[in-house]
C-alpha cells in the first residue's frame, strides 16, 4: 500500500534522570538539564494537533536527529558541529526512526490531577500549574484477565457387557459379508438381444449474451449496457480511481516530531459491459438405432450456418442365464 502523509505532530520524551516530561523538540531536560540519551524513545502526546510551523516540518523531513559521539547531546540531522561541546559530528549516529508509536488521536482528553498537590490540570499539560511537578501520563486501561476455573475430573466410565456383545455381533457380520462378497461362481448365459443408438448433434450460430470488460469485448460483439465497477487495486493514483485509506497513525521521525500517515490504496474503475455475440450451440440432433451388429452413424442434413457437433453412441446387450 502507498503511504500518505496527513501532517506532523509534536511528540515528547521522559527524562530517565528525573522523570520529567519534555517536548520532543527539546534536546535537554528542562528540569535537570540532562541530555536525552539515544535509547530514550519519543512518545505520543496526550492530544495530537497538526503542526503548521514550517521550520519544524522541515526538521522532521530532514531525517532523524544525531547524537554527538563525544557528549551524547542530540543535534539536528543536518548539523555538523555539536551545539553543546562543539565537537565534530561526522561520526555521529542517527536516532532510530520509522517505528509506529500509535494511532493518531485528536480527541479531547480529560483533566489530570497532580499527584503531589492535588491540583487539577488540563489533560494536555505535562507539569502542574501549581507546584510544577511532572504530571502522570494516563495509559489506556488494560482488560482484566479472567482466570479459568479448573475443570472437574471426568468420572471413569465402565463398558457395559451389552455394548461388548453388540460390538462383537457387528464385527462378525462384517466378516461374513466380506467372505461372501469375495466368493465367485461360474455362470453360463447367452445373448438374447442387442441394441444400439448413435446420435450426431447439429450446431448453429445463435446470439448469446455475455459480460466482460469493455476493452475485452470481441470485435464482432454487439455492446449493450455498461456500468463502472472496480477492476483492480493499485498502490498509486491512476485515472478514474478512488482513494481508500486506513486509520491514521503516528510514526517516529527521530526528530521529536511525529509524522501522521495513512496506508492507502486506489480502487481503479472501468466499464463492465454486456454484449451479444453469435456462438455455436446445439440446435438439433439426428439419431439412428438398430438391433443388429452393424451400427452406423446418421447423416445429418445441414442447413445454412450449421455444422456437425458431438458424436454420441450407446450400446445395450441383454444376457439370459440358466439360473
Amino acid at each position: 500500500m502507498a503511504r500518505k502523509t496527513v501532517g506532523y505532530v509534536h511528540m515528547e520524551w521522559t527524562c530517565p534522570n528525573c522523570g520529567s516530561r519534555n517536548p520532543g523538540t527539546e534536546t535537554i531536560c528542562g528540569n535537570c538539564a540532562t541530555p536525552q540519551p539515544d535509547d530514550v524513545q519519543f512518545e505520543q502526546v496526550a492530544q495530537e494537533k497538526i503542526i503548521t510551523d514550517e521550520k519544524l516540518i522541515e526538521r522532521a523531513k530532514a531525517g532523524p536527529d544525531i547524537h554527538c559521539p563525544f557528549c551524547g547531546t542530540r543535534n539536528p540531522a543536518n548539523a555538523t558541529q555539536c551545539s553543546s561541546c562543539f565537537g565534530d559530528l561526522s561520526e555521529a549516529e542517527a536516532r532510530q526512526s520509522g517505528q509506529t508509536v500509535g494511532a493518531h488521536s485528536t480527541k479531547a482528553v480529560p483533566d489530570v490531577q497532580c499527584s503531589h498537590c492535588g491540583t487539577m490540570n488540563i489533560g494536555t499539560a505535562t507539569h502542574c500549574i501549581n507546584c510544577q511537578s511532572t504530571l502522570p501520563k494516563k495509559k489506556p486501561a488494560q482488560p482484566a484477565k479472567s482466570i479459568p476455573r479448573a475443570l472437574p475430573a471426568r468420572p471413569q466410565r465402565k463398558i457395559s457387557p451389552l455394548l461388548l456383545i453388540v460390538l462383537f455381533i457387528a464385527i462378525a457380520a462384517c466378516a461374513v459379508f466380506f467372505f461372501l462378497s469375495m466368493k465367485t461362481e461360474e455362470t453360463i448365459g447367452r445373448v438374447s438381444n442387442v441394441s444400439w443408438e448413435r446420435t450426431v448433434s447439429i450446431e448453429g450460430l445463435v446470439p448469446v449474451e455475455r459480460e466482460t470488460w469493455e476493452d475485452e469485448i470481441p470485435v464482432d460483439g454487439l455492446v449493450g449496457g455498461c456500468q463502472e465497477e472496480v477492476r483492480y487495486t493499485s498502490n498509486f493514483p491512476e485515472p478514474n480511481s478512488q482513494e481508500v485509506c486506513g486509520t491514521p497513525y503516528t510514526v517516529d521521525t527521530g526528530s521529536g516530531v511525529g509524522e501522521v500517515v495513512q496506508d492507502c490504496e486506489y480502487l481503479v474503475y472501468d466499464d463492465y459491459c454486456s454484449f451479444t455475440i453469435d456462438e455455436w450451440r446445439v440446435v438439433d440432433q439426428v439419431s439412428t438405432s438398430g438391433n443388429n451388429f452393424a451400427p452406423e452413424w446418421p447423416t445429418p442434413n445441414l442447413g445454412l450456418e450449421q455444422r456437425e457437433g458431438d458424436y454420441e453412441e450407446m450400446y445395450t446387450v441383454v444376457i439370459d442365464t440358466d439360473g
